[in-house]
């Protein structure tokens, strides 16, 4: 490896701690989801702001996870050089977690009766 091409390597663990929150955050939107959907006390309790309901305090919930995920992951992963793709995997499973968990045919499974 020549001197040039080491001085502009860097390591990749801000991105994947990046790309892994962004992951975990959408999860936590679809986590967020089917409980409240489940419990009618976690829906009311999630509505921050009473205009737009339980929304509002899903997305704020899903906010703080991801960024105290970023915040520990960057942390811990900052200056390493991890498994990238197995971090991109993680991240897109947890994204693809999250999609499903907010379409009504699946959030509707856990309503409340």
């Amino acid at each position: 490896m020549t001197a040039v091409k080491r001085a502009f390597e860097r390591p990749n663990g801000s991105a994947a701690a990046a790309l892994v929150a962004g992951g975990l955050g959408s999860f936590a939107v679809g986590l967020m989801t089917v409980l409240a959907e489940a419990s009618d006390g976690l829906g009311s309790l999630l509505a921050f702001y009473k205009p737009a309901g339980p929304l509002s305090g899903k997305t704020t919930v899903a906010v703080a996870i991801w960024l105290v995920a970023w915040a520990v992951l960057g942390r811990l992963w900052g200056d390493k050089d991890v498994d990238f793709d197995r971090a991109a995997t993680w991240a897109f499973v947890l994204l693809g977690a999250g999609l499903v968990a907010t379409f009504p045919p699946f959030f509707e499974l856990f309503a409340a009766e």
